[in-house]
């Protein structure tokens, strides 16, 4: 059997920009100055002291490859190298710190350089994600709140 008339859709429909928006909502957008961190970082191997370096190799050439660009200057829902985020995973009581592209552990710093930080940049506030986890277990954060680099609150 086959199937000669094609059904159009009614004119003045627009059938797809639901999906667009619920795709757009749910990506990740990257500026172009954490993209050029990620591929620093990459290129002079700063995921090195990282628990499982070609792991996050992984997940950071992933991130930069299903991330759309983002808007300049970046929106301040945005998570952004710098800047002070707070989240939750799986449940466990919120916390927060700064992101940052050092490949070097800093106090009170999430760096991209991990697991968890490459997870969390280019999201959104309200954003949940899947979160790969160290041992190989997979949890979900979500991004509670997002603040600004400090350079942008005197702007």
């Amino acid at each position: 059997m086959t199937i000669t008339r094609m059904t159009a859709l009614p004119a003045g429909s627009n059938f797809r920009s639901p999906f667009e928006r619920s795709a757009v909502e749910t990506g990740f957008l990257l500026t172009m100055e954490d993209r050029l961190g990620i591929e620093r970082l990459l290129r002079q191997r700063g995921t090195e002291n990282a628990p499982n370096p070609p792991l996050l190799n992984g997940l950071l050439r992933h991130k930069l490859r299903i991330s759309r660009r983002a808007p300049e200057p970046a929106p301040p829902e945005l998570v952004v190298a710098a800047c002070h985020v707070t989240y939750m995973i799986s449940g466990e009581g919120a916390r927060s710190g700064v992101l940052s592209m050092s490949p070097m552990p800093i106090p009170g710093c999430l760096l991209v350089a991990s697991l968890l930080g490459a997870t969390l940049i280019g999201m959104r506030k309200m954003q949940k994600a899947p979160l790969l986890r160290d041992d190989g277990q997979i949890e979900t954060v979500i991004v509670l709140d997002v603040r600004p680099p400090h350079d942008h609150d005197a702007a």
